[in-house]
This record gives C-alpha cells, sequence and structure tokens, in this order.
C-alpha cells in the first residue's frame, strides 16, 4: 500500500469532502422550506445546548478570551441568528409581486469553503453552518490550527444535528488534516461556489486571491467618538463593557476614544472610576513594543489578554482592578500600534477641539486601517449623527452601543451575523452583515407589462415603409456579395479596411470561382465561429 505524504492526504480530504458535499448539496436543492427550516432549527438547539462547553474548549485551546463570555458568543451564534433568519423564505418562490408581475426565485450557491478564525471559532462555526444550511448549501469548513479541537468539535456537533434532521452526509463537514495544502485545494476547486472568509488578512487575501468568488470580513478598527452631548457615564460604561468583553477578540470593538476638549476632564473622571489604567508615557512605550512587531504586524500575543496580563508582559505594573489600559495620543500611522486595530483591551485616547474635528480624526484612523467596517458615535445630538452617518467611510455605524456587541447585531437591531463586509472601500465583495440571502442567487423572472413602441418617446415611431420588389434583372443577393468576408484586410498596418475596400471587393466578385467559394465559406463558418 502506497503511503502518501502528509500534504497529499490533506489535499485527498479535502477533494473526497467537496466530493460528498456536492453530492449533499444536490440533495439539499430538491428539499422543500419546511425541510430546510427544521434542520437549521435542529442545528441551532444542538449548538446552543453545547454554548458552554464549547466555550470552555475554546479558551483553553487559544487562549483567547474567557469561557464567559464565549457562552454568549455562541448562544448569539445559535439563538439569535436563528430567530432572525427562521422566517426567510430561502427555497423556490422567495418573493412574488402580482402587481409588478415579477418574481424572485431562491437558487442555492452550491458547496461554501468556509474558514474559521482563532479568535471567534466555535461561534463562526455554528452561525457559518447555519446561514449556509438556511440557503439550501453544502458547507466544508477549514478551522485555523490554533483552534482546531473545540473548531471540529463544534462542526461535528452540527453536522450530528444536521442529519438527525434530514440532512444527507456531507452536508456539514471540516478538514481533519490542517494544512495549507488542505486549505487551497479547497478555496481552488472548482466544485466549491464561494469562499466564506473570516480570519487573518492573509487568509482573507488568498481567499480572493484563489479565483473562486469570495465574500470576507475586514481587518476593524473602529474609533468611538464621545461627543460633548453624551450620558458621559454610559458612554465609558459601553466602552469598557465592548472593549473587555471576550477580552476585546471581536474585530468590531473600539480601538481608539475620540473626545471634545470641553468634556475631556469629565470623560478622564469617568474612565478611571471604571476600571481604565491611564498609561504614562514610558508605560505606553513598552506597551506600544509589546504591540507591535518588528514586521510592521500586531503580536498575535497580546490577543485575547487581559490588561494585567499584558501590563506584566510590557514590564509594568498597574492596579489589579484595571480592566482596559489607555494611551493619550497626537499621531495617526502604520506604526502607532494605538491607531490600530488590537485585539486586546488596550485603547489610544484623541482629544479634539470640537465635533468637527472629531470627524478629521476619525477619517484620518479608518484610513489608517479599517475602512469599510465600523465606528460608534456616543451622543444626544442628531445633526452629528446625521452628519457622521452621510459623510464616514464605513458600513456600520453604532449609536450610543457598546460597538462589540451592536456591530454583530447583539446590542442593535442590524442582522446579527459575525462576518461583517467591509465592502469596496474596505477590499471586500459585500458591505453587509452576510446572512442567508448573501449565500443565494437570486433569479429574477419578469413578465412583459409594456411594447417597445411604448418606449419610444412621442412621435418618434418610425413611419411604415411601403415593400419594394427588386427589379427583374437583379439577382438575388447571396452572402458570396458581402465585401466584409472577400475584402483584404491589411496585414501592414493591422487596420480593418474591410468597410474601405467594399466597392472594389464587390466587383471581384463577379469572377468568383470554385475555388474561391470554398475559401468565402471558411471564412464567414470562421467568422461565425463554427
Amino acid at each position: 500500500m502506497i503511503e502518501l505524504d502528509n500534504d497529499l492526504q490533506s489535499r485527498q480530504n479535502a477533494r473526497e469532502l467537496v466530493r460528498n458535499a456536492k453530492k449533499a448539496q444536490a440533495i439539499l436543492a430538491t428539499f422543500s422550506q419546511q425541510q430546510i427550516d427544521a434542520i437549521v432549527k435542529n442545528v441551532a438547539q444542538e449548538a446552543a445546548h453545547h454554548a458552554e462547553a464549547l466555550a470552555k474548549m475554546a479558551a483553553e485551546e487559544t487562549g483567547f478570551g474567557n469561557w464567559q463570555d464565549k457562552v454568549l458568543k455562541n448562544r448569539f451564534a445559535s439563538l439569535r441568528v436563528y430567530d432572525a433568519i427562521k422566517d426567510i423564505k430561502t427555497v423556490g418562490i422567495i418573493h412574488d409581486d402580482p402587481v409588478k408581475k415579477v418574481m424572485d426565485v431562491g437558487v442555492p450557491l452550491g458547496v461554501i469553503c468556509a474558514l474559521v478564525p482563532s479568535t471567534n471559532p466555535t461561534s463562526t462555526v455554528i452561525y457559518k453552518a447555519l446561514i449556509a444550511l438556511k440557503a439550501g448549501n453544502a458547507i466544508i469548513f477549514s478551522p485555523h490550527p490554533g483552534a482546531r479541537q473545540c473548531s471540529l468539535k463544534a462542526i461535528e456537533i452540527v453536522k450530528r444535528a444536521a442529519q438527525a434532521a434530514g440532512a444527507p452526509a456531507g452536508s456539514v463537514d471540516g478538514i481533519t488534516q490542517l494544512t495549507l495544502d488542505a486549505t487551497s485545494e479547497l478555496m481552488h476547486s472548482k466544485d466549491v461556489s464561494l469562499i466564506l472568509a473570516t480570519g487573518g488578512e492573509g487568509m482573507v487575501r488568498a481567499a480572493y486571491a484563489s479565483g473562486t468568488p469570495t465574500i470576507s470580513g475586514g481587518p476593524g478598527n473602529g474609533p468611538a467618538f464621545i461627543e460633548r452631548s453624551a450620558d458621559i457615564h454610559q458612554a465609558v460604561k459601553d466602552i469598557v463593557t465592548s472593549k473587555t468583553f471576550d477580552n476585546g477578540v471581536i474585530c468590531a470593538s473600539e480601538q481608539s476614544v475620540i473626545v471634545e476638549r470641553c468634556i475631556y476632564d469629565e470623560v478622564h473622571r469617568e474612565l478611571e472610576a471604571q476600571g481604565v489604567y491611564f498609561m504614562n508615557d514610558d508605560e505606553a512605550a513598552k506597551m506600544a513594543a509589546l504591540l507591535l512587531r518588528a514586521n510592521g504586524t500586531i503580536n498575535p500575543q497580546v490577543v485575547g489578554k487581559t490588561a494585567l496580563h499584558l501590563s506584566q508582559m510590557a514590564g509594568f505594573s498597574v492596579p489589579a482592578s484595571t480592566r482596559v489600559l489607555i494611551a493619550r495620543q497626537s499621531t495617526v500611522s502604520p506604526k502607532n500600534p494605538y491607531s490600530r486595530e488590537k485585539l486586546c483591551p488596550v485603547l489610544g485616547l484623541y482629544v479634539e477641539e470640537d465635533w468637527k474635528a472629531a470627524c478629521h480624526r476619525v477619517v484620518e484612523l479608518l484610513t489608517n486601517e479599517g475602512l469599510g467596517h465600523t465606528l460608534v458615535i456616543h451622543t444626544r445630538n442628531q445633526d452629528v449623527i446625521r452628519q457622521f452617518c452621510l459623510e464616514k467611510p464605513v458600513n456600520r455605524i453604532l449609536i450610543n452601543t457598546p460597538a462589540a456587541l451592536g456591530g454583530i447585531g447583539a446590542t442593535t437591531n442590524i442582522s446579527p451575523a459575525l462576518t461583517l463586509g467591509c465592502g469596496a472601500v474596505g477590499g471586500g465583495s459585500s458591505s453587509d452583515n452576510v446572512g442567508p440571502l448573501n449565500l443565494l442567487n437570486i433569479r429574477k423572472v419578469g413578465y412583459g407589462v409594456r411594447s417597445v413602441d411604448e418606449l419610444r418617446a412621442p412621435g418618434s415611431r418610425p413611419e411604415p415603409q411601403p415593400a419594394m420588389a427588386a427589379p427583374a434583372h437583379c439577382p438575388q443577393p447571396s452572402i458570396l456579395d458581402d465585401a466584409r468576408f472577400t475584402a483584404p484586410i491589411s496585414a501592414a498596418t493591422g487596420s480593418d479596411d474591410r468597410f474601405a475596400t467594399a466597392g472594389a471587393a464587390t466587383e471581384a466578385t463577379n469572377d468568383i470561382n470554385e475555388q474561391n467559394v470554398e475559401r468565402v465559406i471558411r471564412q464567414v463558418l470562421e467568422r461565425l465561429g463554427k
């Protein structure tokens, strides 16, 4: 028996999963809406039942965040997502307008390749399985190696639940030999219809580069602006709650705070009262050196760690009650980690003269990183809200809420999701909180309701022309008389003078012999693509 190398085995594993998924999806595509909904419901219920066990596995294996908050994320990904999608029509005619005489038909994409991040592994598996199955697709997961065991456990739970409710084997599965070769095999497979990418920037870029259609999330760098009319106590509470939720691993969480100068002292006092530690210049420099690696990327060792742990790693001590670390800043650049995405409880703080200056700072921060993602405003001023909504280059603007939970749709009525699209401005293909309708092709059906004559401007209808009989002595026109197929093409200049020479060429056809006929026919067939 030939023993394959690990990379070849992993590629073969991926190919088998795709073959099985393709067969399963062909069966899923025949299911009624009721059958699909029964599968989705059972998956959601089973996932919620295992929410705590999966959370503990993820926290222990990855070292990111805390299991208590991961329980909430798992329940959100199962119950909240299910509640939002359960009544959506995804099978057959999903919209019918008898007045306009148009219909929409939902058509599953096919097989979906789903990348799973190490920051939110189990909740991502649950969420992606639900939205894929709801749209009648099969789904194959590629877990992050740093979250292998918990991801595979979550995949096994949703797989069993789907099959118990009637889904064919192969509808949900995951790679077990986690190699780049296996993931590449999935992403490049001609039988994979879509990549649903959530993860690091490199993997997301690889997904787009594969040539397979891709929907992705993107890096966040969400600014939080506290405007002078805000409820300062509540604003600070929301920011601290968000930045400490699962130790800051959700990409929608706040990365910097912008404050109007006239309220800065009050905001400063409130931040300290709620457990935020203001680092001095020396401490901020040590933390910056920890956050940013020599190659310009954020240090993965800081992801999902507590403020106490981070201060120890950086080499200084803070009070035991510290929940978030903050550093006063005045610059924005890729070399300044306080102005970039940090998936841990560390914030940059910017003080601006007024809300207009704050607007400029927000755009500067987002242009540095996080275009298309999320920002949050704490204010009671509707004019400020309106200006931010009209002008800022993001796809989620949150008002008076914790950004990490508001962005995913937990504390807002934005569609609940764990893949948050950044749109074209952020280098992505969708700006949505991705849901089942993003995983369907919508077939448009339209009845004719007006004639071509009705489309013409009044008075522009062409007058009918009387039929003209051909003179008796004129031969019937032949394709051989068409100068387009007999005129020479100038090889020297590469120009197309077929029509410029039409007169001379037409005369030449009067003496066509059998050999020329065959040549012309070949030319005609070539031009018609035969």
